[in-house]
């Protein structure tokens, strides 16, 4: 079983400009930078203004995550995301994600869309978290869901502020 966790956006930008600057090479990696973790770093990247594939690693500290989740956590934490994203017609974008936690009974995937509304655009992700815990799976999950929609916020706040100091 898994648990589900909704997060949305909206970028005052075009969706094409958003899309442009989350696939970004060098975005990502200043991204990483700021909030990958002790191991962040941007492991393979292709995209241009049709498509993209990133597989992005984060490396996070277990006494940063919740107590509910840290006894199953190995010493060197790490995420492994990997993201497609396709143009789907004039200001729309789909995605997916999926992200590996090694040494973990834990996984999530995602779907992604992005398109524009009114004066700027729409970030739309669902997070599907499974964690192969009997008994305690569904609240390590809930606690998993809640830093991952931390993390997309603050991801999301780093991209647009770097489109405005990179415009």
């Amino acid at each position: 079983m898994s648990s589900q966790f909704d997060y949305r956006a909206t970028p005052p930008r075009p969706a094409a400009a958003v899309f442009a600057a989350m696939v970004d090479a060098e975005c990502l990696r200043a991204r990483l930078a700021k909030l990958g973790g002790r191991n962040g770093a941007l492991l393979e990247h292709e995209a241009d203004a049709e498509h993209a594939r990133f597989r992005v690693q984060h490396g996070l500290e277990p006494e940063d995550m919740p107590s509910a989740v840290r006894s199953f956590l190995p010493a060197d934490f790490v995420i492994i995301r990997l993201e497609t994203w396709r143009r789907d017609g004039d200001g729309r974008y789909t995605g997916m994600a999926d992200v590996d936690v090694p040494g973990t009974p834990a996984d999530a995937t995602g779907q992604m869309g992005l398109r524009d509304a009114g004066t700027g655009s729409e970030l739309r992700i669902r997070t599907d978290v499974t964690v192969r815990v009997p008994l305690l799976g569904g609240r390590i999950e809930g606690s998993v869901g809640q830093q991952i929609l931390k993390l997309l916020d603050s991801e999301t706040a780093f991209t647009l502020d770097w489109m405005n100091r990179n415009a």
